[in-house]
């Protein structure tokens, strides 16, 4: 089977408007606004219900908030997270809170940022924060450990501070709280 091709014209020998058309693209880019982040200066703003990683917090005394109660690891889809208790004798260097965790772990290359750890806590020891750039050098940084969740996760202010009139009973009756 043969196929007729039909003669270029003398423009399109030329390949001006192919050249033309092409510059005319160009200039129109080049003269819009440009959508370019500069990243490390410049972030994005997230909107207020985004949920970012989970970190854990501490109350109004520098403690930490979580007792250890494994709600978390049991509820979190990719079992992202890892709790060991401190055991029956408890940890009583932390005050009311018998039950801190001995060693908390979250892998953040396995969690989903799905916020199932925040709804669950019944001490609302761990929120989502707002970022979204989770960098390392090594797989081994970005498995957080206790101390480094609390250090990220910083101190939450309670409304409701539960402990604090069961601290002020045991300072009157002389029990370090």
């Amino acid at each position: 089977m043969i196929v007729n091709r039909s003669k270029l014209t003398f423009w399109e020998r030329l390949y001006l408007p192919a050249i033309l058309s092409g510059f005319k693209v160009t200039l129109r880019h080049f003269f819009n606004k440009k959508v370019t982040m500069q990243y490390p200066e410049e972030k994005w703003t997230v909107p207020p219900n985004y949920r970012g990683a989970p970190y854990l917090v501490k109350d109004q005394n520098d403690r930490t908030k979580c007792v250890s109660c494994q709600l978390c690891e049991f509820v979190c889809p990719p079992k992202a997270i890892t709790i060991t208790p401190p055991g029956p004798q408890g940890a009583p260097e932390v005050g009311n809170v018998e039950k801190a965790p001995r060693e908390f772990e979250i892998n953040m290359l396995r969690c989903i940022f799905c916020g199932y750890c925040q709804e669950v806590c019944p001490e609302e020891a761990i929120f989502l924060q707002q970022d979204y750039s989770l960098t390392a050098l090594s797989r081994e940084e970005l498995i957080y450990n206790k101390e480094k969740l609390l250090k990220l996760g910083g101190v939450h202010q309670d409304k409701i501070r539960k402990w604090a009139h069961k601290a002020e009973e045991a300072k009157s009756q002389g029990v370090p709280p």
